[in-house]
């Protein structure tokens, strides 16, 4: 899988209060903060056009992302996006700082595969259901995945796939497990009818 680099570019603010934000939305601008890795947080502002086009990109919400400010780059990950609930536009946005010896906790997309092939689809004539599109995970900068696998390929009727089942990476942890809480994250339904047209072919035979 080639490296995606996405490239924030970022100017310092100095102000603030909705007054000022509203002012730099009209004018293209959105606000932002940068904080952790034990610094000073630092408030900023972020081209709306730029950000728009970036997220675009499944993989911009669960990378290290490269934000230049005042001359200088800093790596951090998307954190909060705050968006206008009727319209497409960004409102704020909050990124954290990356220390490559301290874990991140992200969520990160979910993809799944060889559904078509699985044994209850191609055979049994079932519908996959997905529970999760995502997953909150924890892990160091450098074991970060863009996305987790989820392979639908060995599904049988019936059958259910939960967080457990997941093949992670090193290094990275899902956060529900280790609360103790085994999600599933797909299921495979039997055909419709199945149920209803099974129950009264049993009755006739009993019948005879």
């Amino acid at each position: 899988m080639s490296k995606v680099d996405f490239v924030v570019t970022a100017e310092a603010r100095s102000d603030m209060g909705k007054g000022a934000s509203r002012r730099l939305r009209r004018e293209g601008k959105i606000p932002g903060v940068i904080y952790g890795a034990h610094k000073e947080a630092v408030s900023v502002l972020l081209d709306h056009n730029e950000m728009m086009n970036h997220l675009k990109h499944e993989a911009f919400y669960s990378h290290i992302l490269t934000i230049k400010l005042g001359g200088k780059t800093e790596q951090a990950v998307l954190k909060d996006l705050q968006r206008h609930p009727a319209k497409p536009i960004l409102l704020h946005a909050d990124f954290q700082r990356v220390s490559a010896s301290e874990k991140l906790r992200l969520n990160v997309p979910l993809h799944f595969v060889g559904g078509d092939v699985a044994p209850g689809v191609k055979i049994g004539g079932g519908s996959i259901a997905h529970a999760l599109a995502e997953v909150e995970i924890t892990c160091l900068p450098k074991n970060l995945p863009e996305f987790i696998e989820v392979d639908l390929s060995g599904m049988e009727l019936g059958q259910t796939i939960h967080l457990s089942d997941l093949k992670v990476g090193k290094g990275v942890e899902l956060v529900a497990l280790t609360h103790g809480s085994d999600l599933p994250v797909a299921a495979l339904h039997a055909p419709r009818g199945a149920a209803e047209e099974a129950a009264p072919a049993e009755g006739e035979q009993a019948a005879g």
